[in-house]
């Protein structure tokens, strides 16, 4: 799961870039890396993703609150071969 607060108006360039690749690779602490496939969580899985991760990082949770738009939420599933 991958979230930035961006610009207050608009999504941040790097999150138009991963939406637009069909499928990408990353790289988990350790050196390993995967393929994935990003999409946006909506809904059920958006509110419980959101509340994981502003646990995480709480600041993301006091900018939501100095913009209308709603942060992304980009769930990163693996890639099937």
């Amino acid at each position: 799961m991958v979230a930035s607060k961006g610009g207050t108006d608009a999504n941040p360039a790097w999150f138009h870039n991963l939406m637009a690749m069909a499928t990408t690779e990353v790289e988990l602490p350790g050196g390993e890396r995967r393929h994935v496939r990003p999409r946006v969580a909506e809904g059920d899985e958006r509110a419980a993703l959101w509340e994981r991760l502003v646990a995480v990082y709480q600041p993301h949770a006091t900018y939501a609150t100095h913009t209308e738009r709603q942060i992304p939420v980009v769930v990163l599933d693996p890639a099937t071969a």
